[in-house]
């Protein structure tokens, strides 16, 4: 290369003319550009040569003088015409020909422009170019336009996206084919799965010409600024595969039979229509599922009714809702509301025990010995129709009056109680914790504290009754069906629970010891309810597991074959469980999310029992806010014993980040502090 050579250098992507100076070394070359700009260059940085006689103040001039020959639109022409001639491959001194005629440095120089920046009609091949085939170049115009629409339509959105925020109240609906809604839903996805997503970086592209932080966050609140989203919206479940909607055919479905009703199986139901029935459930529950009725026989003998709902009156296994049903396993209960697991006009209406209505139900007559275990039992499909729908606190204060007109109810309280001290005789186990109602409505938290309640404890001995009645008829006819069960715990001395405090402090220390309990198709025994048999049967409407239970029990009572196997139970039981299981964690982090935003909101201070601790050496210990029955782990700096009582207000909490902090007051001005 000598010196005043024109050339064309590709530097950082960036095409810069420069003259030839002078070597550098061995390899090297001192180029000078416009301003009188060096440039320390290798032989391979020169893309193009324009030729000899030229100095850095003819730049400019060179440049202007092939601005006129810069037409990438007449490429096109050229393209046509090698296609033509057999895809003749060109160079720059060729192309030039073509188009202009001539071959000056100027016209070349365009040409070399062209081709080079081109990016549809010709191929580089070394030093020549050689055109596309027809079929190539219309696929990338599609490719092209497609990308241009794209970018219309980004563009768009970003606009869209700012008037929206600016003018909330004037915010068109999106339909769901639109391309907004796939961006929406880009941003969405991001937001719940973060870094796991795939297709992140199109979010982050996204985000970041919104002029919006490229962080999970940012994808959050941008949606919530858009309404699309609440403040509060739920992650836990939009991360979990259990599904919110029901789709358009289980609907139809659902719509017909309310409409035309589904042939009964078991034509010939016990008539049970007569006897007084009694739903007891909270004001809020819409899914009732249980009654009781007390039926006084002749000879002086009491016999229980445990009316169960019946389902499967409106479906069979295998139909549309049976499938939802299972693919579901259960309905979701969650501060905001139940997430059914059948539609709510049936869930409610006709599966449901309605008081003054004519229901279909499961009932098991039980007949109990004086000490409160069984003596007798029947199962039959039946008739009932609820005669008063009560709540807990209906039937507290009904029982404390001791109102005589309802023998009935009283009658089934000395049950209960006869049924408690029966199964604690057997070694029954009973963890006194706080249990605690969270609901949200309206923006507004309300955390109730459930006391000791006898209506409470009469339903829950009532429910366990029927699920060892069902469980002793599965066992006895060999029926596959989902048994519950729990391994014995290994239970500390009684003189070691003995020092600790009782109520809570006690209760959690047995608690800690309680294996988890177990289900399958084979039957065992249940230690902490202490029956030798057991399965939950009571909630079919929201809980498939026991759904399965009135499936086969139904069936061998009208003397058919039973719907499901042993192998097909135990697959059934397996995959339901799992799905039940990742529900109840929703249930659980959702919870922990409006309880931190309680505590938020609320800072107290809250009266706080130490229950126990978690590591002792790092300060980590379990307490228990008493006013609301909410335990916590809080982290000390001082010496405390399970049982010691204290005040602690919040300092922090962030229930998007699942973190809360406490401190200590009041206490020797002592501060405790806790990183959730």
């Amino acid at each position: 290369m000598d010196k005043g050579t024109l050339v064309e250098l590709r530097l950082d992507d960036e095409r810069v003319l420069a003259t030839i100076d002078r070597p550098e070394g061995k390899k090297l070359f001192i180029a000078i550009g416009e301003q009188g700009k060096n440039y320390k260059i290798r032989p391979q940085d020169v893309t193009y040569t324009v030729g000899g006689g030229f100095q850095p103040a003819d730049i400019a001039a060179f440049r202007a003088a092939t601005a006129p020959y810069f037409d990438p639109d007449s490429l096109e022409v050229a393209w046509e015409l090698l296609c033509e001639e057999d895809n003749r491959a060109v160079d720059a001194k060729e192309l030039s020909l073509i188009l202009f005629s001539e071959a000056s440095p100027v016209t070349c120089y365009a040409a070399h422009r062209m081709l080079s920046e081109d990016k549809l009609f010709f191929k580089q091949k070394g030093d020549r170019y050689e055109p596309r085939p027809a079929s190539q170049v219309s696929e990338m115009r599609r490719q092209q336009e497609l990308a241009r629409q794209r970018e219309q339509e980004q563009q768009a959105f970003c606009e869209w996206v700012q008037s929206a925020i600016s003018n909330p109240g004037n915010r068109p609906t999106i339909p769901d084919d639109s391309p907004f809604r796939q961006r929406l839903e880009l941003l969405e996805r991001y937001a719940v799965q973060g870094d796991e997503m795939t297709n992140r970086s199109a979010a982050l592209d996204l985000l970041a010409k919104l002029d919006r932080p490229t962080t999970e966050r940012g994808a959050f609140d941008l949606l919530v600024a858009l309404g699309l989203w609440s403040p509060h919206e739920n992650l836990h479940l939009r991360r979990s595969q259990l599904p919110t909607r029901f789709s358009a055919k289980v609907l139809d479905v659902a719509r017909a039979y309310l409409e035309s009703p589904p042939p009964d199986l078991d034509r010939d139901r016990l008539d049970l229509v007569h006897l007084k029935t009694y739903t007891i459930d909270d004001e809020s529950t819409r899914e009732i599922d249980d009654g009781l009725s007390l039926e006084f026989l002749s000879d002086g003998t009491e016999r229980i009714w445990v009316h169960i709902a019946d389902p499967t009156r409106w479906l069979e296994p295998g139909n549309e809702l049976d499938l939802e049903a299972r693919r579901r396993a259960t309905t979701v209960y969650l501060p905001t509301g139940p997430v059914p697991m059948f539609p709510h006009e049936l869930a409610t209406g006709p599966m449901s025990l309605v008081q003054g209505r004519q229901c279909c139900a499961l009932s098991f007559g039980i007949i109990l010995n004086e000490d409160g275990s069984v003596a007798d039992y029947q199962i039959r499909a039946s008739h009932v129709k609820p005669t008063y729908r009560l709540t807990y606190d209906d039937v507290d204060e009904m029982l404390d009056l001791g109102i005589t007109d309802e023998p009935q109810l009283t009658a089934l309280a000395k049950w209960a109680k006869r049924r408690e001290s029966w199964r604690a005789s057997q070694g029954a186990i009973r963890i006194e914790m706080p249990e605690t109602s969270i609901a949200v409505k309206d923006d507004e938290i309300e955390i109730r504290v459930l006391g000791d309640s006898a209506a409470r404890g009469l339903v829950a001995e009532m429910m366990i009754l029927a699920g060892e009645v069902a469980a002793r008829y599965g066992q006895e006819h060999s029926l596959p069906m989902p048994f519950r069960s729990q391994p014995q715990p290994e239970l500390p001395p009684a003189e070691e629970l003995m020092l600790l405090p009782a109520g809570p402090v006690r209760a959690c220390a047995i608690r800690r010891c309680m294996p988890r309990s177990e289900m399958s198709t084979t039957p065992a025994r249940h230690s902490s309810l202490a029956l030798d048999t057991y399965t939950q049967i009571t909630s079919p409407i929201r809980r498939y597991t026991d759904l399965l239970g009135h499936f086969q029990i139904k069936a061998h009572l009208r003397g058919e074959t039973l719907p499901f196997s042993i192998n097909e139970m135990q697959e059934l039981v397996q995959g339901v469980s799992s799905t039940a299981y990742e529900a109840t964690l929703v249930e659980r982090q959702t919870t922990r999310y409006w309880i931190l935003e309680y505590l938020r909101r609320n800072r107290g201070p809250w009266q706080t029992l130490m229950l126990r601790w978690l590591r002792e050496d790092d300060g980590l210990a379990a307490v228990l806010l008493e006013d609301l029955g909410v335990e916590l782990a809080t982290r000390f700096h001082r010496d405390l014993s399970p049982g010691d009582r204290l005040w602690l207000e919040v300092s922090h909490a962030d229930p998007r980040q699942d973190s809360i902090q406490f401190r200590e007051t009041a206490v020797d001005g002592a501060l405790a502090e806790s990183v959730l």
